[in-house]
């Protein structure tokens, strides 16, 4: 599952587990404040806020050639661009800094923190773990020409998969950028489903927007979607060669956070190259009779 559904509104796993976490940390660092020490409420919380600043700061450094042309993207944080150990490294230096100036707070915000990060990297590794534990479902899909079509057929490489809406304001936002993505690389397949709408409405959005995309398929039941465990939009799955889902991204793409969430594809095909270069050692041995 990677969204918990409540009516019309979805929050993101990830998301949910980030804020089980804090509330967590401030009921803890509360009750052990009572018995002796200050409340580390509001020093959770802005440990908290610096965590995501540097995070975000950390990313934006790290893929800083796809913002260098437009660096007002770097406030766009809906691409959902952060990195952990810049984060998680601020926010225990922070917390550091916090208990050597103030000796009252320094078992409260101990027990707090620890208590926060220690679910919230046990929560995390475990829906990691059954998410990328998951295959490629079994569904019958329909492409442009209204023809039936297995989305196991499409497997045998990288496989992206966005499902998305004409309607959908971030869907419309990231087409651009996946569209860019598809042209560029060849050896990954991307695959464009629809959730729920005609093949009428989907062509008219396409053509007036002067988007050309491959591979548009639809799934007018949002089959798919229930299967994955997404019921917000965009949903951006990525399988490898054997249909085994190696990551998702709820929200919009950007091209730093899209080329960060094709990493995995690039170090299959570094491991995939170095596992060949013995054979070829071998075989150009073998020719030279050395």
């Amino acid at each position: 599952m990677l969204t918990l559904t409540i009516g019309s509104f979805a929050l993101a796993i990830n998301h949910l587990l980030l804020i089980l976490a804090l509330a967590l940390a401030t009921l803890v660092g509360w009750r052990v404040a009572k018995r002796g020490g200050e409340n580390p409420e509001s020093v959770l919380f802005t440990l908290f806020l610096l965590g995501l600043l540097t995070a975000r700061i950390g990313f934006v450094l790290s893929y800083w050639r796809y913002f260098k042309d437009d660096p007002l993207q770097v406030l766009d944080l809906r691409d959902g661009g952060f990195l952990l150990w810049p984060g998680l490294a601020a926010v225990l230096v922070g917390a550091v800094i916090f208990s050597w100036r103030r000796v009252g707070l320094r078992r409260p915000l101990g027990w707090g923190l620890g208590s926060g990060l220690a679910f919230w990297l046990l929560a995390s590794l475990s829906s990691s773990l059954y998410e990328q534990g998951t295959r490629l479902p079994e569904l019958v899909l329909r492409n442009a020409n209204g023809e039936s079509v297995q989305l196991s057929s499409y497997q045998g490489g990288p496989l992206v998969i966005n499902l998305w809406a004409t309607w959908c304001p971030p869907c419309r936002r990231e087409m651009p950028v996946l569209q860019n993505a598809q042209h560029q690389h060849q050896n990954v397949t991307f695959l464009f489903v629809n959730q729920g709408e005609s093949m009428q409405s989907v062509s008219t959005f396409l053509e007036t927007q002067g988007l050309n995309l491959s591979n548009v398929l639809f799934d007018s039941g949002g089959q798919l979607a229930q299967k994955v465990g997404s019921m917000a939009l965009p949903t951006t799955l990525f399988y490898n060669a054997e249909g085994r889902l190696l990551g998702s991204h709820l929200g919009e793409l950007s091209q730093a956070s899209l080329a960060r969430a094709m990493e995995p594809f690039n170090l299959n095909n570094s491991m995939s190259a170095q596992q060949a270069d013995p054979a070829r050692n071998q075989q150009k041995c073998l020719t030279a009779n050395c």
